[in-house]
């Protein structure tokens, strides 16, 4: 009869250890992992925020690499609440990001234009978006629709050698000092012609030497503030069969029907990317010789 007790007294032992040895089953609450912690969108600065909006084609976005537009604005000194009046904007690519910059800072946005009233029509609606654009304004550089002393920065990208085959290049700075306030900035981006190659005075192949500009700008009562090669590209040779329209983004030399020298290799030019560029920064003189020579228009 000992014997009988000691067995049952043995295994109620191991049965109480068996099932202190069985771990507790979780419930579906404790399977549960702890809730990941909220992730905060970073802040972005106005430029940042024009750059990556959503409203800019990724082939836009991917021009960046050459033209640089937060080195280029930087540079010019361009505050995002300012009056900014674009030169001859075109597509707009530039008007993508300083207009949302300047929206975002409570500035103003001029497109300068011919006065095309179909083609500014077209723009307005391309950039009626007041949410990211704000107002875009247009108007005709030289006439009443943009006012006198009415703007901090007057910029113009790649146009010189359109307005020499037209024959207006000296207008067109002198009407850009007379838009500007004193002290203002005047802001100069051209495709550059080596010094040493001899420059079409009608600009036919979109090359312009760094030191024609320079000359227009004075002589319409500018000074220069400084130079910068934000925007250079030593690749470029500007010497192409078809002009700068020879590189990307133009490759007119994809035009079906186009004669192309003997010899063209396409490829050689796409490796070269956009062009090689000039930037200039002047400045609008504060002195009363200066103010005197705008209002006397001499």
């Amino acid at each position: 009869m000992k014997h009988v007790l000691l067995a049952g007294l043995a295994l109620s032992v191991l049965a109480a250890c068996g099932e202190q040895a069985q771990a507790p089953t979780p419930t579906a609450t404790q399977t549960q992992a702890p809730a990941a912690a909220a992730v905060e969108a970073p802040v972005l600065s106005p430029m940042e925020a024009a750059l990556s909006g959503a409203w800019r084609s990724d082939d836009n976005k991917a021009r960046d690499q050459f033209r640089n537009p937060a080195a280029t604005l930087a540079f010019f000194g361009v505050d995002a609440d300012e009056t900014v009046i674009e030169l001859a904007p075109g597509g707009g690519w530039y008007t993508e990001v300083i207009a949302p910059y300047l929206n975002a800072g409570g500035g103003t946005y001029v497109a300068a234009t011919r006065g095309d009233a179909e083609r500014d029509a077209a723009f307005a609606e391309k950039f009626s978006d007041a949410d990211v654009f704000g107002t875009v304004n247009i108007g005709v550089l030289g006439e009443d629709s943009i006012a006198a002393g009415s703007a901090d920065t007057v910029l113009t990208f790649r146009n010189l050698h359109n307005w020499m085959r037209a024959g207006t290049e000296a207008k067109v700075f002198a009407d850009a000092y007379v838009a500007l306030k004193p002290g203002g900035v005047f802001g100069v981006i051209e495709h550059r012609l080596p010094s040493s190659a001899e420059q079409d005075p009608q600009g036919g192949s979109g090359y312009v030497h760094q030191d024609y500009a320079i000359a227009l700008a004075e002589a319409a009562g500018f000074e220069l503030a400084g130079t910068s090669e934000i925007n250079a590209n030593p690749k470029d040779t500007a010497d192409h069969p078809f002009g700068v329209w020879t590189l990307p983004p133009a490759n007119t030399w994809q035009r079906e029907g186009r004669e192309l020298p003997e010899g063209f290799d396409g490829a050689k030019y796409q490796a070269i990317g956009e062009s090689d560029r000039f930037t200039l920064k002047f400045v609008k003189p504060t002195t009363t010789a200066a103010t005197d020579k705008e209002a006397s228009g001499s």
